[in-house]
């Protein structure tokens, strides 16, 4: 397990709810050198006077070095936790999303307001159409195949595709492949509505052809 380190008087930001910890409010990083190199290695963060303050996922390779999982020193980061806080979101936006245009896209999961730092999931099309997942963090990244499997169930949506936002991936060391996650493959060209407007999109990058 990574221990990480605040600098003193940093740890109030964490306190207060705030989700992302900078490089320059850490102070140290200690552990064996295959997890401080290892993107979305969940690590203990701690106070100067070394008290607990937060589990959360660390990247090496990002300025925004640690992404908080949680603050409660009894919850570990685990499969459960991850499908629980899915399941969360779905649940949240459940009655908005039966009543949503199924030609729009839809945000389903929202980052870190539902506790999963770098998460965007956009429904598409209902149960029968296409979840556009984007990874924008390391954390969120190291646990993509329970994250999935989780989405599936909470939605009964069979595909799920990835989205890519090149300049958040690259800005956390991660490699660029939009693809397909799980079921069918999401055509590359769909009518999306947009400000009362249908365009033709690719929901997996976002882009708009020209008509």
């Amino acid at each position: 397990m990574l221990t990480i380190t605040i600098k003193q008087g940093k740890e109030k930001s964490i306190l207060a709810g705030d989700p992302l910890i900078y490089l320059s409010a850490i102070d140290k990083v200690e552990g064996k050198p295959s997890a401080r190199n290892k993107p979305g290695a969940t690590a203990i963060v701690q106070s100067s006077s070394r008290q607990f303050l937060a589990r959360a996922a660390y990247n090496a390779k990002s300025q925004i070095a640690a992404r908080v999982w949680t603050l409660r020193e009894d919850e570990p980061v685990d499969h459960a936790m991850i499908k629980r806080r899915v399941q969360a979101a779905v649940d949240l936006r459940a009655d908005a999303m039966r009543a949503a245009d199924p030609e729009a896209l839809f945000l389903l999961v929202d980052g870190d307001k539902d506790g999963l730092s770098g998460l965007l999931v956009h429904s598409y099309g209902g149960e029968a159409g296409y979840l556009v997942c984007r990874f924008n963090a390391a954390g969120v990244e190291h646990w993509k195949v329970p994250v999935v499997q989780a989405l599936i169930k909470a939605t009964g949506c069979a595909n799920v595709a990835e989205g890519c936002d090149p300049l958040m991936r690259k800005g956390e060391g991660l490699p660029l492949k939009p693809g397909t996650l799980a079921g069918d493959e999401a055509p590359k060209r769909l009518m999306v509505r947009e400000g009362g407007r249908l365009l033709p999109m690719d929901i997996r990058t976002g882009f708009v052809y020209p008509r």
